[in-house]
């Protein structure tokens, strides 16, 4: 799985000017009272300030990843790679060790795992799309017999603080792992890039 930051807006100066306008004031150099001053925003949910920073994504997972992560909508914007235009190979997410059923929960999974493997039926699934194509079905027809691993792409942007919200979530120990391994790039991303708005965002 793949993010790539490729395009930011803001620093920590600029939750902290968007913060200072109400009084009409404006700083060109980051000090040690604006970091009180974002702690203060964030411990007591004045979001508005985080949304005048924004990141942009280019991010490769699965679509069972993509369908969970598109649930967040708020502050984000998504736009994703579509299988109606586009025909080329697909690749696939195939792990040889799986994650039994936790005992204690609804859903989600424990930390024993057992081998299976996927491999000839991910060679069908591709043999059937690609025979398909082959007869001139159209792909937007095609791609209903590829699998939920198939990996996809899209371009996510958004405001600091709605990523912020995304990986408190997602970031949590009973968060599908594989979805972790997404929102835990972005968690660091963040971090190099706002350093202290997301010490104090995330959770």
């Amino acid at each position: 799985m793949k993010v790539q930051l490729i395009d930011k807006m803001g620093s920590d100066l600029s939750v902290v000017n968007a913060a200072r306008v109400s009084f009409s004031k404006v700083k060109d150099k980051f000090e040690e009272k604006d970091e009180k001053l974002i702690k203060y925003l964030a411990e007591h949910n004045h979001w508005s300030p985080f949304g005048h920073a924004s990141l942009q994504f280019r991010i490769e997972a699965p679509v069972f990843v993509a369908r969970q992560l598109v649930k967040h909508q708020v502050g984000l914007v998504w736009n994703e790679v579509s299988r109606r235009y586009v025909d080329e190979e697909p690749k696939f997410y195939i792990p040889f060790m799986w994650r039994k059923k936790a005992e204690n929960k609804k859903q989600g999974s424990s930390n024993e795992e057992v081998p299976y493997d996927i491999v000839d039926y991910i060679k069908k699934s591709k043999k059937l799309y690609n025979d398909m194509l082959e007869k001139d079905i159209a792909p937007e027809m095609a791609r209903m017999v590829l699998p939920q691993n198939m990996m996809t792409e899209w371009i996510w942007s958004g405001t600091l603080y709605a990523f912020a919200r995304t990986c408190n979530l997602r970031n949590k120990p009973d968060a599908q792992v594989e979805t972790q391994m997404v929102t835990h790039q972005i968690h660091k991303c963040c971090q190099e890039h706002f350093p202290i708005s997301w010490r104090y965002l995330s959770e």
